[in-house]
C-alpha cells in the first residue's frame, strides 16, 4: 500500500512547497482539506495563499522561517476559507526543510484539527492562545524599545533580565562571546558570583550547548534534564548543580556572523513550542543587536577618552597667585572629538602660555590636526619666542600640513582647513598679558566689582590661510581679583547666538556668579548646553553644535584690602591697563571702544562721550610726537552714582606739551584745550622716563575729601607748558 493511501485513510494529506518555482504540490487529500477537488494538483503560492485565513499566512510565513535558522520542524494551526470568506476547517501543518544552495524545498502533512465546542477545554485553550499572542505582540514590542534604549553592555544584560516574557520566563540568563578559540562569559543573571567559574576560558571545542551554538549558529532547545544529559553528557554535570529543569541557547548574530550565545534556563519544564521559540528567537535577535551597538558606543567612547586624554593637557593649578579652571566639550555624535583645544605652556622666561584653538571642522581630520599643530606651538613656545612670532611660525606650519595631504587635497583646491588661535603670554607677578590673536574672538575680563568687560586686540588672519601673515601683540594687564575668560565660538554661538548676543548671554552669567572658579566654568557651559561634567556624555551630547574649549585665568587678591600702588587709598573697582604700539595707530579705536565698555553703567552718556574723546586725543598725541608707544591706564573708584574716572596715558618723552591757540583752519594744537574744557581735573607728571598726563571725571560733580585726585590745572608748575601737544 502506497504512503499516501495510508495517510488518506487518517485524513492526512502530504504537500511540498519548492521556493524556487514557488510552487506547491498536494496530494488528493492535501487538496481536499484545503476546499479543493480531491485530485493531485500543483499551484502556485498565490493560489495556495487564497486558501488560508490572511493572519494565518503571516504566521506560518513566520514559523517556517523559524524552521529554516533552527533547522526543526515547522509546526502550525492554519484556518482554511471557503469561497464565501468563511471559516472551512482548521488543520494542523508539520513539516521538514531541505536546503539547496540560497533555496529551500519544505515536504509536510496536513491534518484535520476538530473545531474546538463552547465551554470545552479546547476553546477554552483557543482563547487563551489568542490572548497569549496577543501579550507576546506588546512583550516584543516593550522589549525591542528597552533594548534599543540601553546605551552600553551592562544597561543591554540589565534589560534582558528584567524581560517578563509572556507565559514564559526564564530565572536564569547568560550571554556567551568570543575570545579566540574560547567562550567569554560577557554577563549573567540568576546566578551566585563564582558559578561562572567553570566556564570561563572554554574552548570552542568542548562538547557544551553555548559553544555548539557559536560554531554551527543553529539554536539548541533542552525541554527536560534528560534531553540535556544524553546529548551532552561530558558537560551536563557543570548544569546539574544548578537544578534548572529545561534550557533554550540561541546565537547572536549580527550581519551574518555569529558573535555569541544566549542563554535562557528554566526552573520549571518548558515544551519550547513553536510559538515559544519564535518570542526567544526574536529577543536573541535583538539582544544580538543591542549588545553590538553598546560594543561599538563602548568602543568609540574609550577611543574618544583616549583622545582626549592625549590630546587636551591638565592645568597646572599651581601657578603662584593665580588660579586656572579648564573645559572641553565635545560636539555630539561621531566620537565625539574635533578640533577645539586648550593648552598651558610653561617657558623659559619663568612665565606661563595660556593657548586656545578650534580648527576647522568636528571630525577625526580635524582632531588630528588640531594635535599636530597643538604639538607645533609647544615647540616654538619652548624656544622662547615672542608670541607674534609664535603664532607665525604656527601659521606657516599648517599651511605646509594642508599642502601634503595624503589624499592629494592641496589647500587650494579640495578641503582646506584653518585654525583660529588665541596665544596668551602671561607674567604671573605683574598680572601682564601679552596677546596675539589669529582668527580667534577676544578675550573677556571680570572686574574684581563682577563686570565682565570685552577686551579688544589686534589680530590677524586665522592660522593656515597666508604663510606671511603678521599678527601684532596686544599687551593688557590682569589687576588682582580680575578674571581672564578665553573660550572658543561653540560657548558663543549657539543656539541661534551671534557674537555680540552670544557675549551678552555669558556675561549675565559671569556677573551673576558667586562661586569659585570651578563652578564658574561648570556655570558656563551650563548656560549653554545643561548640566555637565568636564567630558560631557549622554543624551544632553546630541543637542550639542560645535566643540567648546573654555581657559579661566584669576589673579588673586592680596591679602588685606589696600591696593598695592596705592597705599592706603580707596582700591578701584575697575582698572584695565593698555598699550598702543608705535607701529600699530589703528588700535586707538579699541582705546576708544574699550573706555566705552569700562563705563557702561556710568551716569551721564555726555561724560562718556567727553572721556573718549579726551583718551583719543592723549594716545594720538604720544603716538604723533613721540617715537615710543603709549601705555594707557584706566581707573574707577568709588561707589556708583559718586565714582571718579582716572585715565593716564604714559609714554617714554621728556618733552612736556603746551598749550597754544590754533587758528579756525588749524589741523592740530587744541588737545590740551579740551582737556581743560571737559575734564574736572587734568595734569602732566614728569617721570625718571618720560611723563604721564591724566584726567579726571567725577560722576556727581567734583570730589572732596580723601578720594579727590591730584588739584586740577594745566600742570605740574601752572601756566602754559613747552614742548609736544595732543593731536586735534
Amino acid at each position: 500500500m502506497r504512503t499516501e493511501d495510508v495517510l488518506a485513510s487518517i485524513a492526512t494529506g502530504l504537500w511540498r512547497w519548492d521556493s524556487a518555482s514557488g510552487e506547491v504540490t498536494l496530494d488528493a487529500e492535501a487538496a481536499r482539506l484545503l476546499g479543493l477537488p480531491a485530485v493531485p494538483v500543483t499551484l502556485t503560492e498565490s493560489a495556495v495563499r487564497s486558501r488560508f485565513h490572511p493572519v494565518d499566512w503571516v504566521e506560518i510565513q513566520g514559523v517556517i522561517n523559524l524552521a529554516v535558522a533552527e533547522g526543526t520542524l515547522a509546526e502550525a494551526r492554519l484556518r482554511i476559507m471557503s469561497d464565501d470568506g468563511k471559516v472551512l476547517r482548521i488543520v494542523r501543518s508539520r513539516s521538514r526543510q531541505y536546503l539547496r544552495g540560497d533555496d529551500y524545498e519544505m515536504t509536510g502533512t496536513l491534518q484535520e484539527v476538530p473545531e474546538p465546542q463552547p465551554g470545552t477545554a479546547a476553546a477554552v485553550h483557543s482563547r487563551v492562545t489568542g490572548d497569549w499572542r496577543r501579550s507576546r505582540e506588546a512583550f516584543l514590542l516593550d522589549a525591542g524599545r528597552a533594548l534599543a534604549e540601553a546605551r552600553s553592555t551592562s544597561e543591554v544584560l540589565r534589560v534582558a533580565a528584567t524581560l517578563s516574557m509572556p507565559g514564559f520566563s526564564p530565572d536564569g540568563l547568560a550571554v556567551f562571546g568570543v575570545e579566540g578559540d574560547r567562550l567569554k562569559i560577557i554577563g549573567y543573571h540568576g546566578y551566585q558570583d563564582g558559578d561562572e567559574g567553570p566556564f570561563l576560558h572554554m574552548s570552542l571545542d568542548t562538547e557544551y550547548p553555548a559553544a555548539e551554538v557559536i560554531r554551527n549558529g543553529r539554536a539548541i532547545y533542552l525541554p527536560s534534564p534528560e534531553d540535556y544529559q544524553s546529548r551532552f553528557p561530558s558537560t551536563w554535570p557543570l548544569a546539574a548543580r544548578f537544578h534548572r529543569k529545561s534550557w533554550a541557547f540561541l546565537p547572536l548574530i549580527v550581519g551574518g556572523r555569529t558573535m555569541g550565545a544566549w542563554m535562557a534556563a528554566f526552573s520549571y519544564p518548558v515544551a519550547f513550542t513553536p510559538d515559544e521559540r519564535s518570542v526567544l528567537t526574536t529577543v536573541a535577535r535583538m539582544l544580538a543587536q543591542a549588545l553590538s551597538r553598546a560594543s561599538v558606543q563602548e568602543s568609540e567612547r574609550e577611543l574618544t577618552t583616549g583622545l582626549q586624554r592625549s590630546m587636551m593637557p591638565t592645568v597646572q593649578p599651581n601657578i603662584p597667585g593665580m588660579t586656572v579652571a579648564a573645559r572641553y566639550v565635545p560636539t555630539g555624535g561621531g566620537l565625539q572629538v574635533g578640533g577645539d583645544w586648550y593648552d598651558m605652556i610653561p617657558l623659559p622666561s619663568g612665565r606661563i602660555a595660556l593657548v586656545i584653538g578650534d580648527v576647522q571642522g568636528h571630525d577625526v581630520r580635524a582632531a588630528g590636526l588640531m594635535g599636530q599643530l597643538r604639538i607645533a606651538l609647544r615647540a616654538y613656545a619652548a624656544e622662547g619666542h615672542h608670541p607674534d612670532a609664535v603664532l607665525s611660525r604656527a601659521s606657516r606650519f599648517l599651511a605646509g600640513l594642508a599642502e601634503q595631504w595624503p589624499d592629494g587635497e592641496s589647500a587650494s583646491a579640495g578641503d582646506p582647513r584653518f585654525a583660529t588661535c588665541l596665544y596668551i603670554e602671561v607674567d604671573p607677578e605683574t598680572g601682564t598679558l601679552d596677546i596675539a590673536r589669529a582668527g580667534h574672538p577676544d578675550i573677556a575680563t571680570r572686574m574684581s566689582d563682577g563686570t565682565m568687560l570685552l577686551r579688544p586686540t589686534a589680530g590677524g588672519l586665522p592660522l593656515g590661510i597666508d604663510p606671511d601673515s603678521d599678527y601684532p601683540t596686544t599687551r593688557l594687564a590682569l589687576e588682582p581679583g580680575e578674571l581672564m575668560m578665553v573660550c572658543t565660538d561653540g560657548l558663543i554661538e549657539t543656539g541661534g547666538h551671534d557674537l555680540e548676543t552670544g557675549w551678552q548671554r555669558l556675561r549675565e552669567t559671569v556677573e551673576k556668579h558667586s562661586g569659585d572658579m570651578e563652578s564658574l566654568a561648570d556655570a558656563l557651559v551650563q548656560a549653554v548646553h545643561g548640566p555637565t561634567s568636564h567630558h560631557m556624555t549622554g543624551p544632553l551630547a546630541d543637542r550639542r553644535e560645535d566643540d567648546i574649549a573654555l581657559l579661566l585665568l584669576r589673579r588673586n587678591a592680596p591679602a588685606g584690602g589696600c591696593h598695592p600702588a596705592e597705599g592706603k587709598a580707596p582700591r578701584p573697582i575697575r582698572r584695565t591697563v593698555l598699550s598702543v604700539p608705535q607701529a600699530a595707530p589703528e588700535q586707538v579705536a579699541l582705546v576708544r571702544q574699550q573706555l566705552r565698555e569700562l563705563l557702561h553703567d556710568w551716569a551721564d552718556d555726555e561724560q562718556i562721550d567727553s572721556a573718549v574723546l579726551m583718551i583719543s586725543e592723549m594716545a594720538s598725541n604720544v603716538l604723533l610726537h613721540t617715537d615710543g608707544d603709549a601705555l594707557i591706564i584706566a581707573e574707577l573708584v568709588g561707589a556708583r552714582g559718586a565714582r571718579r574716572l582716572r585715565v593716564d596715558v604714559a609714554d617714554a618723552s621728556d618733552e612736556l606739551p603746551h598749550r597754544r591757540s590754533p587758528g579756525e583752519m588749524a589741523s592740530s594744537g587744541r588737545g590740551l584745550v579740551l582737556m581743560e574744557m571737559l575734564a574736572e581735573a587734568w595734569g602732566v607728571d614728569p617721570r625718571g622716563e618720560g611723563k604721564c598726563i591724566w584726567f579726571e571725571l567725577y560722576e556727581s560733580g567734583p570730589v572732596s575729601g580723601p578720594d579727590a585726585g591730584p588739584e586740577s590745572g594745566p600742570g605740574p608748575g601752572g601756566g602754559e607748558l613747552e614742548g609736544e601737544e595732543p593731536a586735534a
